[in-house]
């Protein structure tokens, strides 16, 4: 199980305009800053919404947590 305080820290680097969500071009800035440049927006896209249970396209901290936590 991850830590929830880094897990926090992470969520809070990639949601660079700290409205509390990650969209998925926050989620594709993040991933290539990690190196992963090939990442589109639609594969950004798509991993966003494999982890969104609400359905509003966004990551929210506790749905972010949820993925961490499995």
């Amino acid at each position: 199980m991850a830590d929830i305080e880094e897990a926090r820290k992470q969520f809070e680097r990639i949601d660079t305009n700290g409205d509390g969500f990650i969209t998925a071009a926050e989620f594709k800035t993040a991933l290539a800053q990690g190196g992963d440049w090939n990442v589109t927006e639609e594969v950004a896209e798509a991993i966003i919404a494999s982890r969104d249970l609400n359905g509003d396209k966004l990551l929210s901290f506790d749905e972010f947590w949820i993925h961490l936590s499995k």
